[in-house]
């Protein structure tokens, strides 16, 4: 049985091009895909807080697959992490990192724009 290797050290550190960047935020906040994750987590609304950050190896500083900076949001439950779907990924020319995931908020109360969960 193949044994299981940690890593001790990974650098998560990533740049992204500003016109990648600002085409990647546009599609994270495009109102269907919020309402798409609303119906995956059963709430109302959420927001993009534009903290992205890249999936790492088990290390013994990062357990949870993230920098450990970024671990308060996966234990609480007013945040949700997603994986940055590849064609969001593509469509914005981000090719390094090749994966990335996004952090957003869950907003709780009614919706004020209905049209745009």
């Amino acid at each position: 049985m193949p044994r299981l290797k940690i890593v001790d050290a990974y650098d998560s550190s990533f740049t992204l091009d500003p016109e990648a960047r600002q085409a990647l935020f546009s599609l994270l906040n495009q109102a269907a895909f919020r309402q798409q994750i609303c119906a995956q987590l059963s709430c109302a609304q959420v927001a993009f807080t534009e903290l992205l950050f890249q999936p790492v190896p088990y290390t013994a500083q990062a357990t949870k697959g993230m920098p450990p900076e970024y671990e308060p949001y996966h234990d609480s439950p007013d945040y949700a992490i997603i994986n940055v779907p590849p064609n969001f990924m593509f469509k914005a020319k981000v090719f390094k990192p090749s994966r990335l995931c996004a952090i957003y908020q869950i907003l709780t109360g009614p919706n004020p724009n209905p049209e745009e969960a």
